[in-house]
This record gives structure tokens, sequence and C-alpha cells, in this order.
């Protein structure tokens, strides 16, 4: 009655709740999700890098570079970002090349760097949604500016 478990269907099962989220999620919820990502794909690499995985460390770093750059780095709005995603711009090209050196130097304190970096980042934007839900975009915008700052 019942088949075996299957990691092909589970995996179809995946991504189709992926791609079914993806429409109903708001723009800000999926970059929430893109600096999740990179956090936790830079801590598995680290976990990889302790354990002596090389492939594990090096797709998980791989990773971490794509969302970077395929998702975090082209999101920008360089025409009205202003000096913001300029930074933004700056910081997302810095933390790319630190994070392939490390995989190259297998150079945890690298990757601690960059994830050091983001979360304060990361921290802020969840903090607009927090607080623009409470006030006024403008009032919120203006309160994570000192979160941004320090990255």
């Amino acid at each position: 009655m019942f088949s075996a478990y299957s990691p092909r269907a589970a995996n179809a099962y995946q991504r189709i709740n992926v791609e079914t989220s993806m429409h109903t999620i708001d723009q800000h919820q999926l970059v929430s999700l893109l600096y999740e990502g990179v956090l936790n794909s830079i801590a598995t690499a680290r976990g990889a890098l302790a354990r002596g995985d090389v492939l594990g460390k090096v797709n998980a770093i791989s990773k971490a570079v794509r969302i970077l750059e395929e998702g975090l780095a082209t999101s920008l709005d360089k025409v009205d970002g202003g000096e913001l995603a300029e930074n933004l711009g700056a910081l997302y090209d810095y933390c790319m090349r630190r994070l392939i050196l490390a995989n190259a130097r297998n150079d945890d304190a690298m990757m601690q760097e960059v994830m050091r970096l983001i979360e304060p980042v990361a921290q802020g934007w969840n903090e607009i949604k927090k607080l623009g839900a409470q006030a006024s975009p403008d009032a919120a915008a203006t309160a994570v500016q000192p979160v941004l700052a320090e990255a």
C-alpha cells in the first residue's frame, strides 16, 4: 500500500514547496531569506572545515558566494538606491572576495569575518519590517542607519 521513502519524490515535493512559497512571500521576506542563506552556508562551511570535509566546505562557500552575487548584489537598486546601495554593493563584493580567499586558504577567521559583517546588516534588515509595522517607513529607515553604519 505504501511505497518506500524516495529521495527523488521528497526533492520534488520540496522544490514545489519552495516555488509555491516564492509566489506568496513579499520582497522584504525574500531578502531576509537570502541573508539567512548566506549565514547558514558560511556556518556549514565552517563546520565542514573543522571536520576536514573539503567538498562540503567548497559547496557551502560556493552557495554563500552565489547568494551574495546572484541574490543580494543583483537586487540592489543602483539607480535610485544612492549611497546605501553603493555601500551594500561594496560590502557584498568584499565578502565574496574574502569567502573565495577563505576557501583557497582554509581560513576559518575569514569566514568568521564575513559572518560578523553580514549579521548586523541582516539584523537591521529584519528590524525594518518590525519597525515599519509599528511606525512610518521613514522612522524605520532612520532607526536602521546606526546598524548599517556598524557594518
